[in-house]
């Protein structure tokens, strides 16, 4: 079987997390991604509130007696990216083991890491001090510039333009390579020349993308980026995909669509993350599984309708089909055309009933490709936004 990178996003929120229904689809939890390498290590990028979530998949698919293990990179201290730890539920028994990596801070000094742990779980923030945790844990020192193994893979750092001191981090797998930098403010040049070096010729490049760039002028000295800076080193690194990350904490669904779709025309092989989206590096290819959406009522249906988008190859297309699958706010279609993740389709419903209204206009956005019943057929689900 043919060895892969799987890259899981568990969290890509920035700031704070927030629960809100337009914000649902990208998902709230702050950044927290899982690495699962081609030798089979685990790799945990930042310890957002996403890290909840993941450690409650390894809890409960951990075999008794059996340990979980993990290399957890630490990009920096700011609450968003370490405040899951107390809330991760591996950390608690015996028998786990962690090695945790970042800097040595400035304002810290020593052991810095591990001091930032404590604190934040010391009374009165948290009932139970750091001490409850049982599990097995190691902290390792890391500066911009270091290299150092993780198993069969490469990892090494590099320095970003945010308050405080922040690190991206370079994984060079067997089958490809992964560059995550969160948390970067473009405009200061040596910095901006050190990461489009750092990020040269990645498979899959993660990027702040908190602002349009718009609003980045007026958010100069918070340590975040745009999109177009996101395509400006994506182009200029030859990179294959990029990941607009750590969404701004007012930005809704539809926003987050419209920065997609400003970027994508701009550079087509870029993704806005998604909590549940998983990317998988293969030695020849990248294979991107959006989340299913939420669950609603559904109800079986057999609606005609035309469906008008784009394929993965960036042809427009219009098609007639039926709607076998109508919830609330989605639909599951049946398509000869196969549309690109993430891309918009317009949908025009015909009425199935004695109303004057002879067709109904939806815009819905591709969440999900699964074979077709028929060769030659795809299974499109759309999430409707509008």
């Amino acid at each position: 079987m043919a060895k892969v990178a799987k890259l899981s996003f568990w969290g890509v929120r920035g700031s704070t997390p927030t629960v809100d229904r337009a914000m649902l689809r990208y998902g709230g939890n702050t950044p927290c991604l899982e690495l699962i390498t081609p030798d089979g290590g685990r790799l945990i990028l930042d310890c957002g509130t996403g890290l909840r979530i993941l450690g409650n998949r390894l809890a409960a698919a951990a075999e008794a007696d059996k340990a979980i293990e993990a290399q957890i990179l630490v990009t920096h201290y700011h609450w968003d990216h370490i405040q899951g730890v107390p809330f991760f539920a591996p950390l608690y028994p015996p028998q786990n083991k962690f090695h945790f990596y970042s800097f040595r801070s400035e304002f810290l000094g020593r052991d810095s890491l591990k001091r930032v742990f404590e604190a934040q779980m010391a009374h009165p923030y948290f009932p139970v001090d750091l001490h409850a945790m049982s599990a097995a844990r190691k902290f390792t020192d890391v500066a911009g510039g270091d290299c150092f193994s993780i198993g069969d893979n490469q990892v090494s750092t590099c320095w970003l333009n945010h308050p405080q001191g922040c690190l991206a981090y370079r994984i060079e797998t067997s089958v490809g390579t992964i560059v995550y930098a969160t948390d970067n403010e473009p405009g200061n040049l040596e910095y901006d020349r050190n990461l489009q070096r750092f990020a040269e010729g990645a498979d899959i490049f993660v990027n702040d993308a908190q602002y349009t760039p718009e609003q980045l002028e007026h958010h100069r000295g918070w340590g975040h980026s745009s999109w177009r800076e996101g395509v400006r080193i994506a182009e200029a690194a030859s990179v294959r995909n990029l990941v607009l990350f750590h969404h701004d904490p007012d930005s809704s669904d539809k926003t987050i669509d419209g920065i997609l779709r400003d970027a994508r025309a701009e550079f087509e092989n870029t993704w806005a993350a998604a909590e549940g989206m998983v990317m998988t590096l293969g030695e020849d290819r990248t294979d991107v599984v959006i989340p299913a959406a939420r669950n609603s009522l559904r109800r079986e249906a057999h609606f005609r309708a035309r469906v008008m988008g784009f394929t993965e190859e960036g042809r427009a297309f219009q098609e007639d089909t039926v709607i076998r699958d109508l919830s609330l706010h989605g639909a599951l279609i049946y398509l000869d055309h196969s549309p690109k993740l993430q891309s918009e389709l317009h949908v025009m419903l015909e009425n199935p009933g004695d109303g004057d209204a002879k067709r109904l206009a939806l815009r819905g956005y591709v969440v999900r490709i699964e074979p077709g019943p028929e060769k030659d057929q795809v299974g499109v689900g759309i999430v409707f936004t509008e």
